[in-house]
């Protein structure tokens, strides 16, 4: 039963193979083509992402909250025969991705206040960490565990029989040369950060091993190297909360060759990597990349269903709602839900897109507005 917290839609791992995404190559990133993203930028309007992304960001966290119930983990979840990756990996995702739209919004805002309940609700199905503890002694040296719970550590919640377990491990030899791929290793090295124990190795040695630290040439890029590289640079930022530890070199080549690669994503309709392009775009140190944040965001808002769902590929559901359905008003969002709507989606095909959409929002909307764009207090590993 070994996974890990950070894997892709489905329990593909991250530079893995993911069903339904094509392995060919972004549509403008070959040599001697136009420049990289001109059919983006081209129809890239000026204040366009800011106009979608309020209401994006509300209905996709209004879903969620509605469909909570769906990440409850079964009683039996601690079994050899339970499905990680349809239990345990989407509750991971909730609190990671819920954490981050709090840390992104502002207190007191609808937005803020549903995704700590969310992260709150994850917390409880984990029985306040006393079920990770339970999956540690199990499998004492998977990462799984661990990641999920530095989700919840970096939010705040800890849990004290946990980490007197986890810290003689994670001082252990065979922790520290556990075989992993580089972007897997990066994963581990934030988790070790949220926790507050010395990381294992540096940071910046794992990175250029990865396909995006090693700058790839970009007509590379397809569905598993995608993914790879979004996150490469989530573990690398803690997920878009600390932009500056993007190397320069690194933030160079994502703003030429991001506007390429998440042109070729809305071509093939790759709406969940095209969301996680978004995210990475909104991750990066200095002014937001506008021109690629206004070319994409209205063709994303466009492609999520009036429920507030986001599908993860193919062609999206677009119905009338329909007739003689109650409307509440009174959401805790604020956003209108209709209670009679069907799911046009399997809850599987679209719970990761959905929450990948509120997490790039909310990182999109924090980069158009904070306007900082410092570069300054670069970390450096301490052992």
């Amino acid at each position: 039963m070994t996974t890990t917290a950070t894997q892709g839609p489905k329990g593909r791992p991250d530079p893995g193979g993911r069903p339904g995404v094509p392995p060919r190559p972004a549509t403008h990133a070959h040599p001697g083509q136009a420049h990289p993203g001109q059919a983006l930028r081209g129809h890239a309007s000026p204040g366009a992402a800011l106009a979608v992304l309020p209401h994006v960001l509300r209905t996709t966290l209004a879903w969620t909250d509605a469909h909570r119930a769906e990440f409850a983990l079964p009683d039996d979840v601690l079994a050899p025969r339970t499905q990680v990756n349809a239990t345990l990996k989407p509750l991971g995702e909730l609190a990671q991705l819920c954490s981050t739209v709090r840390a992104a919004t502002a207190p007191g805002t609808p937005e803020h206040e549903v995704a700590g309940d969310l992260v709150t609700y994850a917390w409880e199905q984990v029985s306040q960490g006393a079920l990770l503890l339970d999956l540690l002694r199990a499998e004492p040296f998977a990462a799984y565990p661990y990641e999920i719970y530095a989700a919840f550590a970096g939010y705040g919640l800890r849990h004290e029989g946990f980490e007197a377990l986890a810290r003689p491990l994670t001082a252990t030899r065979a922790w520290a040369h556990t075989e992993q791929h580089a972007n897997r290793q990066l994963g581990l090295i934030n988790s070790e950060r949220r926790v507050g124990v010395l990381t294992h190795t540096d940071a910046g040695s794992v990175l250029s091993r990865t396909w995006l630290g090693g700058l790839s040439e970009p007509w590379t890029f397809e569905g598993p190297s995608g993914y790879a590289l979004t996150h490469t640079v989530f573990h690398l930022t803690d997920w878009g909360r600390l932009p500056d530890r993007v190397p320069e070199k690194t933030d160079a080549y994502l703003r030429t060759w991001l506007p390429a690669w998440a042109d070729g994503c809305l071509e093939s309709g790759q709406w969940d990597l095209t969301g996680e392009l978004l995210a990475v775009g909104a991750s990066l140190p200095g002014p937001p990349p506008l021109e690629l944040l206004d070319a994409v965001w209205p063709v994303l808002a466009d492609v999520q269903h009036t429920t507030g769902c986001v599908p993860e590929t193919g062609v999206p559901v677009h119905e009338d709602t329909p007739t003689g359905e109650r409307v509440h008003e009174d959401t805790p969002t604020g956003v209108p839900v209709h209670e009679d709507a069907p799911d046009p989606y399997p809850f599987i095909d679209c719970y990761h897109s959905t929450l990948v959409t509120a997490f790039a929002a909310a990182l999109s909307l924090r980069s158009l507005t904070d306007g900082s764009g410092s570069r300054s207090g670069r970390e450096r590993h301490t052992r």
